[in-house]
């Protein structure tokens, strides 16, 4: 079977998706997904100048790989699931899919999850005020401990 030769559009997929980290085994399911479009893990491999198959990729690919890794290397925000909302969503997606399927120990677990998310379980940021915003409390003066007298026993 003759292999028709790749766009542009194809090829600019192809080297976008491997500057963000797929495997050539993913770009393959992808490439055919979004394009319909048969591709070998080898031909998707030219296209990632890291590897020693796309060591002679034109510099055209080149450049369009380093700058898409770059961007997605300092830019997280354009994934997806780096954001709260895509997360609970996504929890909720599989908590309803469990308890469907009578798995509710699983449905029980990815409703604690949701709701640590919501506590901010998950991230670095810790609540540093008191009831309504105030301030915390000062806390307490220490206690002295003095010695009772003895009454004179001797102990």
């Amino acid at each position: 079977m003759a292999r028709s030769k790749l766009t542009d559009d194809v090829k600019t997929f192809i080297v976008q998706a491997l500057a963000c980290f797929d495997t050539p085994s993913q770009v393959v399911d992808a490439v055919n997904q979004e394009f319909g479009v048969t591709v070998t893990r080898q031909n998707v491999e030219k296209y990632d100048p890291t590897k020693v198959a796309g060591k002679n990729l034109a510099p055209k690919w080149r450049a369009m790989f380093e700058q898409a890794r770059k961007s997605f290397i300092e830019d997280s925000s354009q994934i997806a699931i780096a954001h709260r909302s895509t997360r609970l969503r996504a929890l909720q997606r599989m908590a309803a899919k469990a308890e469907a399927k009578g798995n509710f120990p699983l449905a029980a677990q990815l409703h604690k999850q949701a709701a640590e998310e919501m506590g901010n379980a998950y991230t670095n940021r810790r609540e540093l005020t008191g009831k309504d915003g105030k301030d915390l409390p000062a806390p307490a003066a220490p206690v002295a401990i003095f010695a009772l007298p003895d009454n004179g026993r001797d102990g």
